[in-house]
């Protein structure tokens, strides 16, 4: 039989590359949003598989809806995606950001149980459950230290994951997604602000690019890999939690610099610093060791920093997301 998922936030970047993945290898895939009924569901129609997806409205977090839509589908995997995606808003509206990442992580969890189905269960966590890394690359023993209401609710969320685990014999598992980009990112995100400004400007823009501290660093991969690494925690034989990363650190200065390279740019005639949009607590270095998803998934990345530059670029000149 044709195995069947559910994804939750299936309208996000992560969300629309995983359904394209599933199905071409055959999955039956459900997708939800909290209404689905007047949801454009963009970045599935860019991808061009919006007809190949069954759509449920559910609001992670009611329980009741989170119930009724997983008895609709009833599927072999479930991928939770849904919540809150942006740290800087989550400074702004802590509330909706625990709620809507812990509570819905939990009424998941509880409907599994609840309902006694065997469906294996995907946790979207997050590097920045780690904070600062301090120049060092976290592994999966590395202990969290949350910055930031999201890394709060994150954290509380992994934890659930684990003990339903644990408690409950559940096959509940972690992916501990370090920074990933592509061309369906929002524009929100510093990365597609960086490289459409920079193409303005190749363009004749006039205007100056404004950023925050660009001393940071991260670990910047490319999503359609990530989706990969999902699949195969769901795949393996026992449930687990994996950081998934590239296992290299690169400033945004770096990533600046390279955007603008690319467009016959020097960065810092265009570039002005604003300590405005500078985040509270923010985060000097995050790195991840990705050693134990290659190990036990066989999963590793291609793209690393500069090839997820090269991409982001190229995608402005070209309109079919890769």
């Amino acid at each position: 039989m044709k195995n069947s998922a559910l994804i939750t936030g299936i309208g996000g970047q992560d969300g629309a590359y995983l359904a394209r993945f599933l199905v071409s290898k055959g999955y039956k895939v459900f997708g939800t949003s909290r209404d689905a009924g007047v949801s454009r569901f963009e970045s599935l129609v860019r991808l061009g598989i919006a007809e190949q997806v069954h759509f449920l409205s559910m609001a992670p977090n009611d329980f009741k809806s989170t119930l009724t839509a997983i008895s609709k589908a009833r599927p072999d995997e479930i991928y939770h995606l849904a919540g809150q995606t942006s740290v800087g808003l989550s400074f702004e509206q802590p509330s909706e950001t625990i709620e809507s990442i812990t509570i819905g992580t939990l009424n998941i969890l509880e409907s599994l149980r609840f309902l006694g189905m065997p469906a294996r269960f995907y946790h979207a966590s997050s590097s920045e459950c780690f904070g600062d890394t301090a120049g060092l690359p976290a592994d999966e023993r590395t202990p969290f230290n949350p910055v930031s209401p999201y890394a709060v609710a994150k954290s509380a969320a992994h934890w659930l994951v684990r003990n339903y685990r644990d408690a409950h014999k559940m096959f509940a598992s972690n992916g501990i997604l370090f920074n990933h980009e592509s061309e369906l990112r929002p524009t929100r995100f510093v990365t597609q602000k960086v490289v459409q400004a920079a193409r303005r400007i190749s363009l004749g823009s006039k205007e100056v690019l404004t950023l925050g501290d660009l001393s940071i660093v991260r670990d910047w991969g490319w999503a359609p890999e990530y989706v990969d690494a999902m699949w195969r925690m769901l795949q393996n034989d026992t449930p687990d939690d994996f950081v998934i990363a590239t296992g290299e650190a690169n400033s945004l200065q770096d990533f600046v610099s390279q955007s603008f390279a690319i467009f016959g740019l020097n960065w810092q005639e265009y570039v002005r610093y604003d300590d405005q949009l500078k985040r509270p607590n923010e985060i000097p270095w995050s790195q991840g060791s990705p050693e134990k998803a290659r190990r036990v998934l066989g999963w590793c990345a291609e793209k690393k920093m500069g090839d997820v530059v090269t991409a982001l670029c190229a995608s402005h000149s070209d309109s079919s997301p890769r």
